[in-house]
């Protein structure tokens, strides 16, 4: 029988047709479109205000504030919410229940609430006193004019979000494996090397994706700070204006746009941080046709066996045998 005949036929594959697959998306398709022109033609969405409000100097302005608060209060939180992380991961009991403590207020507790107890800040501590405690002060001023509303829901922002980043620096901590800080304590780095050459870095592809999350997530939560009452932010600004206007769905819209506006910014920079943490993680791949080589030891043998490396050239030779 000669080599021809004792080839195999080749496999005529043949692609699987789903209909429903297309006319699901067709249907939704058709939604869409619905969905679309009967909101340019509703009365109530009024466009026209829409276009008028969605440049006003009042509401860009409102947004560079929301801005302001989103990255103050993100900052804050993320440097309190590593120091949390260590403290968690401390072996000090002490230390680490009162970040537990914390932990437990601040993620037991709504947001709303506690922007309303720091609104309260001025009544409950109507001063601040510098000195040696339980003597008279050295100085006192009024916590309402030291501390400025906006920097009071700054504050309320970042100490709630400091709980979440908290969790989120010590799950990426303790996704490196333990391995990697013993090696580089036998290389010989010091705790501040190690974390900043070794475990840091590493940690970053996991901190990384829900950081981001939370920021956005802050963004929304800005519109929160009337609780404080602080109403300079975009949501506020907004619904100040339509109180005026007596129209205020064309306002929810304008707000609505900016906020997406933001939002999509943020994730674009986000899939790029991922992005770019996310280096050399699965993308080595091993080599077709490679096996092992090497000196291999045989149970029951007096002598190792030794396995050659296969080339490329004697695998494709091997294929057509």
């Amino acid at each position: 029988m000669s080599d021809d005949e004792r080839r195999p036929e080749p496999i005529k594959a043949i692609k699987l047709k789903h209909p429903w697959r297309n006319v699901l998306a067709v249907v939704l398709i058709l939604l869409v479109a619905l969905v679309v022109i009967d909101a340019a033609q509703r009365p109530a969405f009024d466009w026209p205000a829409v276009g008028k409000y969605v440049f006003d100097r009042r509401i860009s302005q409102a947004a560079l504030v929301t801005l302001e608060l989103t990255v103050l209060s993100m900052v804050i939180a993320i440097v309190l919410g590593i120091l949390l992380a260590v403290m968690r991961l401390s072996p000090n009991p002490v230390v680490k229940s009162v970040a537990w403590v914390y932990l437990w207020i601040f993620r037991g507790t709504p947001i709303y609430v506690q922007l309303t107890f720091w609104g309260l800040i001025a009544v409950i501590y109507q001063s601040i006193d510098i000195g040696v405690p339980f003597t008279e002060p050295w100085a006192s001023f009024e916590t309402k004019n030291v501390i400025s509303v906006f920097w009071i829901a700054v504050i309320g922002l970042a100490l709630n979000e400091a709980a979440y980043m908290a969790e989120i620096v010590r799950a990426g901590l303790l996704s490196v494996d333990r391995g990697q800080e013993e090696a580089a304590t036998a290389l010989g780095m010091s705790w501040s090397q190690t974390m900043l050459r070794v475990v840091i870095p590493q940690s970053m592809r996991i901190i990384i994706p829900p950081t981001g999350n939370e920021v956005i997530s802050m963004l929304k939560t800005t519109s929160l700070v009337t609780a404080v009452p602080f109403g300079l932010d975009l949501y506020n600004r907004a619904r100040d204006i339509s109180a005026e206007t007596f129209n205020p769905i064309p306002l929810l819209i304008v707000a609505s746009l900016w906020y997406l506006l933001f939002t999509s910014i943020l994730m674009v920079g986000q899939y790029f941080l991922e992005k770019r943490f996310a280096r050399g993680v699965g993308d080595r791949r091993p080599d077709k046709g490679a096996g092992p080589t090497g000196t291999l030891p045989v149970v029951g043998a007096g002598q190792p066996t030794v396995i050659a490396p296969v080339s490329s050239a004697s695998t494709e030779a091997g294929g057509h045998r």
